[in-house]
């Protein structure tokens, strides 16, 4: 009885320990099977992923070689470095003005009885400009005409009769003084006549009219303005250093600055002995010679004076000079590519500038579409003449 149940109690524990064994080889398997799998895909992706970085990099390889030969010349215009003069200016700015510009004032009180001129008229020295109503003036004229002629009548008697000793000396100087009155108030008279008719005091231009006909005027009241356009002149303020070496007489080119396209030609007429305390600056008067017609007293310009001139340089335009900091380059259009040089620059002037080095006499360089270029840059020259441009296309 007792072996018989001591067997049946320990064939389930046998049975357990054989299932734990067969689990443990079955989860030791699966493991291992898992660990070569996972091994294997790392191998496959590694190859995977060199094999796409080889094909990735021969496409772009590939593509950069169609792109340099499919890339399209830059077009660009160009212009021969050419030799000529150029010089330094100093420049300052200054309103044109008229040197004999006035207004005529009333020197005595009236009505405007008539205007002989406007705005824009050309007049004399002398011309009648208007006229007063001068009716009380010529009435007071010919009483002082009338006490003149009666005192000269006076006078005349009185030396007959002192030459005939019939009167003193002394009765005679009476006469005389009653004369000596009478004649001065007929020039007062006649003054005050003269007066009310207004005059130019030199030729000129009428550049305004203050009055007209029927108003009363007083004396001191403007009437007009008279400007005599030749010469205009400018004032303009430099530093006493930049007068030094400056004489009278020396050719100054003016800008009007309202349109660039006029310009003239002046001169060095004055230059001030002193310096102003207050600025540091010394006036110099410049006249303008032979301005246009549309120049106008008033007008605003600018003036340049050649400080010095060179002669013979090369020049190169303006716009084909690109700037840095510290330095500044050109492209020149050689065998169809664009070469950059670096250029030394000296004197500037108008459009052009000086070049000190980088470039020489007749080659061609870039004014127009070098801003994306580069050393080597292959270029299609758009204004030159057909053998250049068979030479441009390469």
């Amino acid at each position: 009885m007792d072996d018989r149940n001591r067997k049946t109690s320990s064939s389930p524990r046998r049975w357990l320990r054989i299932l734990s064994v067969i689990g443990g080889l079955v989860i030791l398997a699966v493991g291992v099977g898992t660990v070569m799998n996972l091994s294997a895909a790392k191998a496959n992706g590694a190859a995977s992923a060199a094999d796409s970085a080889d094909q990735k990099a021969a496409d772009k390889e590939a593509e950069g070689e169609e792109g340099e030969e499919k890339k399209a010349p830059v077009p660009v215009e160009v212009s021969e470095v050419e030799s000529g003069s150029v010089s330094a200016y100093i420049t300052s700015t200054a309103n044109l003005v008229a040197e004999n510009q006035v207004k005529i004032l009333s020197e005595v009180e009236g009505r405007v009885s008539r205007l002989f001129v406007e705005e824009g008229d050309t007049v004399q020295r002398g011309q009648v400009l208007a006229v007063l109503v001068n009716d009380d003036e010529r009435i007071a004229v010919k009483k002082a005409e009338l006490k003149e002629t009666n005192a000269k009548q006076g006078y005349d008697r009185g030396q007959d009769l002192v030459a005939r000793e019939l009167i003193s000396r002394e009765e005679q100087d009476k006469f005389t003084m009653e004369y000596e009155i009478a004649q001065q108030e007929l020039a007062e008279a006649e003054w005050a006549l003269e007066k009310t008719t207004i005059r130019s005091p030199f030729s000129g231009q009428i550049s305004e009219r203050m009055t007209q006909v029927g108003q009363h005027i007083r004396p001191g009241d403007e009437m007009f303005q008279v400007t005599d356009f030749d010469p205009l002149i400018a004032r303009i303020f430099l530093p006493e250093r930049d007068v030094i070496g400056l004489e009278v007489g020396r050719q100054v080119r003016i800008l009007q600055n309202a349109d660039d396209g006029i310009r003239f030609s002046g001169r060095i007429r004055q230059i001030s002995p002193i310096v102003d305390t207050a600025t540091g600056t010394v006036k110099v008067t410049i006249e303008s010679t032979d301005p246009p017609r549309t120049v106008r007293p008033g007008s605003f310009v600018t003036v340049n004076i050649v400080r010095t001139t060179r002669e013979d340089v090369l020049l190169v335009p303006r716009e084909a000079v690109l700037r840095e900091l510290q330095s500044a380059h050109i492209f020149l259009a050689q065998d169809g590519q664009a070469v950059k040089r670096e250029v030394k620059l000296g004197l500037e002037e108008g459009d052009f500038i000086e070049a000190l080095s980088g470039v020489e006499r007749g080659e061609r360089v870039i004014i127009a579409g070098q801003g994306g270029l580069k050393d080597g840059s292959p270029v299609k020259v758009l204004n030159a003449e057909p053998a250049a441009a068979a030479e441009s296309l390469g």
